[in-house]
């Protein structure tokens, strides 16, 4: 089974201006409306930063303010990993193996 590599986009951005929701600010107020209390800076980086983790009920009450489903929040693409060996054959196989040098002492 090979590798796959999983890489992902968090669009909350985009889909708070297509709702009319322009300020962070502005979506800490629709969250509190739904019970989710989160400090100015967390809602800044839940805004402006591709999250790592997210609770599932911060998750649940973006969904309802913004009135938009996870797939709308968060799009991704999945591929198999290529190898070390693939890579240089996308290179070209006449390059020198730089695992073998050692570096010099200044």
């Amino acid at each position: 089974m090979s590798r796959r590599e999983i890489t992902y986009s968090w669009q909350v951005r985009e889909v708070m201006a297509r709702r009319g929701v322009h300020t962070a600010k502005e979506l800490a107020g629709l969250l509190h409306e739904r019970g989710i209390t989160l400090t100015s800076n967390a809602i800044w980086r839940i805004v402006t930063q591709e999250p790592e983790r997210i609770s599932f009920q911060v998750l649940v009450a973006l969904c309802d303010a913004l009135d938009v489903t996870p797939n709308d929040l968060i799009t991704y693409t999945a591929s198999d990993a290529r190898t070390l060996r693939d890579r240089r054959k996308a290179a070209g196989d006449d390059l020198p193996d730089l695992h073998t040098y050692r570096p010099i002492r200044a």
